[in-house]
């Protein structure tokens, strides 16, 4: 006789972000349909039972009124989205939120659902992530949590918390391997043709895809060089003497312009591209080490601890492309060979 399945309510509201809904609520459905035991019941909760309308557009139809969901529950999910200030400001929902939250195993938001669930006080004393470019908002907002921009997802107790958008499906995807185990749930990255589960200290943002370039001119041109010669002499001595100013004034910019000094900003740049190379690349972690310009494996292998929480052999492991599956050609019925092509993990 299957278990009592597991009763996972997501609480959306007036312009929430389709994708962080989705990318649960499609998730756990994937699990029960490869076999998740005890199985989800997942359902989406509005403030009276409204359709939550998303910031995209296309809304959809709540399956129950928050005031009237008991509890107890397995997960209690809050979306985020465009319309996440309002909510945090609804007193009726945070009252629900509050009256559910103890009555639930775990508690999660995803993206500036943090916002909402720091509201209700739920993140109080606690670590939490949210989406990058919403995080220096919500410590100032909420000075009593400990708020990361840089993870994935982190979990503090039972409270799960995650960055934006999409990274709904790594949270997802760490929420059904807490329960059924790491096999299910890397199962359900292939069905669903997604990475074979990021980890969650993985970084939101690499030096390449964050904010614009520095205004400042100088400041600029520094960092384009360091993007380019990671392997090269990027003291900040050599740095300010390529820029002909004095070391001080240059890691004075750095902190005024990108809020780190530059020995940390090269770091960091080195970290992230020794991370690409492991994932897209079969170099060896000598090789590795030496074109991003770390001294040593031992010397990347301390960054990355130091970056990512974990060493580059782990994050290959996760992450990087596995070896081609290979098989001698064989010779069809109609005299045509074809062979087995090896598979990625992405």
């Amino acid at each position: 006789m299957p278990a009592p399945a597991r009763q996972v309510v997501i609480i959306g509201y007036d312009r929430s972000e389709l994708l962080d809904i989705a990318c649960v609520s499609d998730t756990l459905d994937a699990a029960n349909r490869l076999g998740a035991d005890p199985a989800y019941r997942v359902r989406l909760a509005s403030v009276r039972g409204r359709p939550v309308r998303s910031s995209g557009g296309p809304a959809l139809m709540s399956q129950a009124a928050v005031e009237k969901v008991r509890g107890p529950l397995d997960t209690l999910v809050i979306a985020g989205g465009i319309g996440h200030l309002a909510a945090a400001a609804d007193p009726e929902l945070l009252e629900q939120i509050r009256r559910l939250a103890p009555t639930s195993r775990r508690v999660a938001s995803v993206c500036t659902g943090a916002g909402v669930l720091a509201a209700a006080g739920l993140l109080d004393g606690r670590r939490a992530t949210t989406h990058w470019s919403y995080a220096r908002e919500l410590a100032a907002r909420y000075p009593q949590v400990a708020v990361d921009p840089r993870p994935l997802y982190l979990v503090d107790g039972p409270v799960w918390t995650s960055a934006g958008v999409t990274s709904a499906l790594d949270l997802a995807l760490a929420l059904v391997e807490d329960d059924h185990g790491p096999e299910l749930a890397r199962s359900i990255a292939r069905w669903l043709v997604t990475y074979m589960q990021r980890p969650g200290n993985q970084a939101q943002l690499s030096p390449y895809v964050q904010d614009a370039p520095p205004a400042h001119q100088l400041l600029r041109q520094v960092v384009c060089y360091i993007a380019g010669h990671l392997d090269a002499d990027l003291s900040g001595a050599a740095l300010a003497a390529r820029c002909g100013v004095s070391e001080r004034h240059l890691s004075r910019l750095f902190l005024d312009q990108l809020g780190e000094p530059p020995a940390r900003y090269v770091r960091t740049a080195r970290a992230e591209a020794a991370a690409t190379l492991l994932t897209s690349t079969a170099l060896p972690l000598t090789a590795v080490a030496r074109r991003c310009g770390f001294r040593s494996t031992e010397t990347l292998r301390q960054a990355f601890l130091a970056h990512f929480g974990t060493t580059p052999s782990a994050h290959r492991s996760a992450l990087g492309p596995r070896p081609a599956q290979r098989s001698e050609p064989t010779v069809s019925g109609s005299g045509r060979g074809s062979t087995a092509a090896g598979t990625r993990r992405r």
